[in-house]
């Protein structure tokens, strides 16, 4: 909508923003890290986690908590910001007249957003709808990632067998041991 990075006319804050304050954290994803090619890159930069927040927030009104727990379930658990950049976000937000606090019970804040925010949104809804796209393929990687590691673990268990089984030293006692472990570990996942 309205700021050049570091620009005059920035809210103080924002300022802080951009120069790698609330915007900005320690976790990483993608690549290995290190110089040159393969570097890390961070989740968010600059004020893209304002957006997310904000959209999240347009979704539906909701507390910080409630932000950081929504962002960890659109990755599929690989990602959730801290409550140390994401409260002062809220607050950021909260200043720049996007969201405005709402009638809650108990002590949490939740927040919705205000004709100023949806503006926001709406003045950048290219790169918002890109940001949510990172965070769902995010979660969908995790989830494959995940269900290859389930089959890896499945082929290394057949491997074993085969290879165990097949040399033809196997007596009925070792046998029936395969077995119970087999069902023992098969029960075991049943009741997770």
């Amino acid at each position: 909508m309205y700021f050049e990075r570091g620009g005059r006319g920035c809210h103080p804050g924002m300022r802080h923003a951009m120069r790698g304050g609330w915007g900005h954290h320690g976790r990483h994803w993608g690549g290995r890290g290190g110089r040159g090619e393969g570097r890390s890159r961070r989740m968010f930069d600059g004020g893209e986690l304002r957006l997310v927040l904000l959209k999240l927030i347009a979704d539906e009104p909701r507390h910080g908590y409630d932000l950081i727990r929504q962002i960890e379930e659109l990755t599929g658990g690989a990602y959730a910001p801290s409550p140390g950049v994401v409260y002062p976000t809220i607050t950021l937000l909260d200043d720049m007249g996007f969201i405005a606090q709402q009638q809650s019970e108990g002590a949490k804040k939740a927040f919705a957003i205000t004709e100023a925010g949806t503006a926001e949104l709406d003045a950048n809804a290219e790169q918002v709808a890109a940001l949510m796209a990172r965070l769902t393929a995010l979660g969908e990687e995790r989830q494959k990632t995940d269900s290859t590691s389930v089959r890896r673990a499945m082929g290394n268990l057949r491997e074993v067998l085969v290879n165990r089984l097949s040399a033809g030293d196997v007596d009925e006692a070792t046998l029936h041991e395969v077995v119970a472990l087999i069902d023992e570990a098969a029960q075991k996942i049943e009741r997770l």
